[in-house]
Formats: C-alpha cells, sequence, structure tokens
C-alpha cells in the first residue's frame, strides 16, 4: 500500500515514529508527502527519506491534487500533525478518494468528529486511530484475561499515565512539541488530557471490556500562565458496573512515560506497565504469576501472539506496536475491510474518545460534577473495538 504523510517534519518526534512503524512490515510505502508548512523544511525531510522533490508538497491541498493525477498514487494519508487540523485533513482526504490513519485525539470537539463519522460513511472509507498501546500483545493478552469467568466480573480499574516533561515551562524555551500541546488554538480544549490522558481512557475500556458512562474529573494547569491542564485526576463508572479513576499528568517531575492499568475482578486482578511492556502481572489469592510475551510455560491468548514478532526473551516495545496497527490497517484496506475488522482502533474510539474529554472538560468547570459521557453511536460498517 502507498502512503501519504501531513506532518511529521524536522523536529517532529511522532512523525518518525509513524514512519518507522509503517515501514517495518514492509506492506506500506511512502511515497510522498507535506511535512511542514516551511517549504525548505518539507524539502529537507523528503531528502532525508529519499523521496523525489516533485513529491514533497507544499501544503496538503497540493499533495491531494498532485497525487491524484499520478497513476500510481498514495491510497492513504497519514496524519500527524497537531489536534486542530486532524478532522479538515481527514474529512478532505476521504472525500478525495483516499484512506486515513490519524494521531489522536482524533480532532478538537464531538460535534466535528460526529461530521467526520458521517464522512467515513457516505465515502466508504477506511479509518484508523493510533492508540499505540492497543497494538502491544501483552495488552490483547490482558484483555483476554479479563474476559475469563475464573478472573469473575470486573470491579475496578485504575490507569495512570504520568510524564514528567512539562513540570516547567518547556513551551518557553523553544520546544516546538509543548508549544502546541499547550496552545488551545492548536491543541483544542484538552492538554494533558487529550495527549495523554485520551491513551489511559482508551486502554481501561479495552482491557475491562466495558465503555465509560459517568465521571468527576478536577483538571487544572500548575504553571498560572499554562492556558491548558496539565494533570488531571478522574473518577469514572463503566456500564458493566465497574467504578475506577484515571490519572493524567505531565507535571510529574521524574516521571517518563509512565502508563500502567490495574484491573480487579471479582476473583483476580491483573496489571500492565507500558515501561515493561513484555509482562503481565496476574494476582489470584496471595499468589502472583508473571506472565512473559511469547512466553513457554504459560502461552499467550492468539490475538496477542499474533501481535507478537520476536521470541521470547528478546524485548518488543514502543514501535513494534504501532507497527501492529500499520500491518493490521493495510491488510484490511488491502482486502477491502474496514481496519477495525483487524483489530484496529477506528471512528467508534475516536466519537469515544472525543466523548470523553468534553465530559471530563464539563464536569471540571462544575467543580468535578458528575456528568455522563455521551459518545454517539455508529452503523455496522463503523463498529468499533467494543461492538
Amino acid at each position: 500500500m502507498q502512503m501519504g504523510m501531513v506532518g511529521g517534519g524536522v523536529g517532529a518526534f511522532i512523525g518518525a515514529v509513524h514512519r518507522m512503524a509503517a515501514a517495518l512490515d514492509g506492506e506500506i510505502d511512502l511515497v510522498c508527502g507535506a511535512f511542514s508548512r516551511d517549504a525548505e523544511a518539507c524539502l529537507t525531510t523528503g531528502r532525508e527519506l529519499g523521496l523525489p522533490e516533485d513529491r514533497c508538497y507544499a501544503d496538503f491541498e497540493t499533495m491531494l491534487s498532485g497525487e491524484a493525477a499520478r497513476t500510481n498514487a498514495m491510497q492513504c494519508v497519514s496524519i500527524v500533525t497537531p489536534n486542530h487540523v486532524h478532522v479538515p485533513m481527514a474529512d478532505a482526504a476521504a472525500r478525495a478518494g483516499y484512506h486515513v490513519i490519524s494521531d489522536k485525539p482524533a480532532g478538537i470537539s464531538l460535534a466535528e468528529v460526529e461530521a467526520l463519522a458521517e464522512t467515513l460513511a457516505e465515502t466508504k472509507t477506511g479509518y484508523a486511530l493510533t492508540h499505540t498501546y492497543l497494538g502491544y500483545p501483552m495488552v490483547w493478552h490482558a484483555r483476554e484475561i479479563a474476559a475469563r469467568p475464573e478472573f469473575g466480573a470486573v470491579r475496578k480499574v485504575i490507569v495512570n499515565y504520568t510524564q514528567g516533561w512539562l513540570a516547567l515551562p518547556a513551551e518557553k524555551s523553544g520546544n516546538k512539541q509543548a508549544a502546541w500541546r499547550v496552545d488551545p488554538a492548536l491543541a483544542g480544549p484538552a492538554g494533558a488530557l487529550g495527549d495523554i490522558g485520551s491513551h489511559a481512557h482508551s486502554l481501561a475500556e479495552f482491557i475491562a471490556h466495558s465503555r465509560m458512562n459517568s465521571l468527576s474529573a478536577r483538571l487544572r494547569s500548575h504553571l498560572p500562565d499554562r492556558p491548558l491542564d496539565d494533570d488531571g485526576s478522574i473518577d469514572f463508572t463503566l456500564e458493566n458496573g465497574a467504578t475506577g479513576t484515571l490519572i493524567s499528568s505531565q507535571i510529574c517531575a521524574g516521571d517518563e512515560n509512565d502508563l500502567f492499568i490495574r484491573v480487579y475482578g471479582e476473583n483476580a486482578s491483573l496489571e500492565w506497565r507500558q515501561m515493561e511492556p513484555n509482562t503481565l502481572i496476574e494476582r489470584r489469592g496471595s499468589g502472583e504469576t508473571i506472565v512473559h510475551r511469547a512466553g513457554i510455560d504459560k502461552p499467550l491468548s492468539e490475538e496477542a501472539l499474533s501481535r507478537c514478532r520476536l521470541p521470547s526473551g528478546h524485548p518488543e516495545g514502543y514501535v513494534e506496536a504501532f507497527a501492529n496497527l500499520y500491518r493490521n490497517t493495510a491488510r484490511a484496506l488491502r482486502d477491502g475491510a474496514n481496519p477495525i475488522a483487524l483489530g484496529v482502533p477506528g471512528i467508534a474510539e475516536a466519537l469515544r474518545g472525543m466523548a470523553f474529554l468534553e465530559a471530563s472538560i464539563t464536569s471540571s468547570a462544575n467543580d468535578g460534577a458528575w456528568t455522563d459521557v455521551k459518545a454517539p453511536s455508529v452503523g455496522p460498517d463503523l463498529k468499533g473495538l467494543l461492538a
């Protein structure tokens, strides 16, 4: 499959990760890009990637029209820009006949993502949302464990995602990645919550097999002139009756990328940490079992094994998890299926993520008042992982 990319130019962290992930299985070729609003920076990125200059476009609109005139045109677009253009670009790409792979969150408002869902249904366009952590084998195995009868009904979910890189005002020292993430015009109304809290939300729903239906949120910024939240604590309930807490913070000095989740069932519990992604802890009574990825003594579920790439003892991590999403998206699109068919988050997850963000912002503005999470449903052709 031939892919174009918008964003991800010189100095952008996530664009390079997307490109590595897309290339890992040899099923996707990057053939063009509009990598930066700066034409020279776009050309520099394209040259570094070995692309011909006539396929390094000055802007996204030019890329769409330029590729339309080619016989070997791109077939999908990877959107790795700041949040405010995710939906406009995804909508334009879908209407031009290109499938969409979008970084998260899907947009800056639930209303605009609802409109995008309508476009996807009209155009029958594939859409994948890169919630990276749903590409990890042990996350899939955790999901399988939580569904076992012997685990019992899920009662409690604790999910924390903490970083420390915004403990100081990095946005004022020339850090472009920090600058756009704390700017409401570019990031939307959610700061740390949209950047990393959206991952925590998707992980909790995925492993617990249930949607979030109400929450009480308290969001704040610890830096007085930072306009978006850099810290938040949320209590929530799930449709299956479980209760939970979610912490999303980027001011935890010393923390790097500490995402972890604990799920407590009636008879057992499990724990997974992103910084130790190849193991999963199961607890039952007074006993504790450490399950290893590609383990010999305790085989993983089929879904988990299908996402393992190396023998036990050879660690896999972030890029491989990302690559699982790209590989499965490419295969589904090649076979004429919606990416959701192979376990990739889609527009249903995008809608729920935006509903979570908006409910959290509303709740926090009302002193933590309990607020319903109202995500619109989608048709069967756009169903999500929890459908």
